[in-house]
């Protein structure tokens, strides 16, 4: 699955990383390539919490997706 990033330069150095589709994920490097290296632990991180509490959720509650077109 492909994930939106912002890469943003620091001006103290280096780079800050965000996925804007789970604000949860958030890093930084010195260079691009370890802050986007970064930022793919952090998302995937984030992914296995999310995935853990979405498998104790489905105990109690139906979870269902929807479609959205603008």
């Amino acid at each position: 699955m492909k994930y939106t990033i912002i890469l943003e330069k620091e001006e103290e150095g280096g780079y800050s990383a965000q996925c804007l589709e789970l604000p949860g994920a958030i890093s930084q490097g010195e260079s691009k390539e370890e802050a986007r290296n970064n930022i793919r632990e952090a998302i995937e991180a984030v992914l296995e919490v999310l995935n853990q509490e979405v498998k104790e959720l489905r105990e109690v509650v139906e979870i269902s997706a929807v479609e959205v077109c603008v």
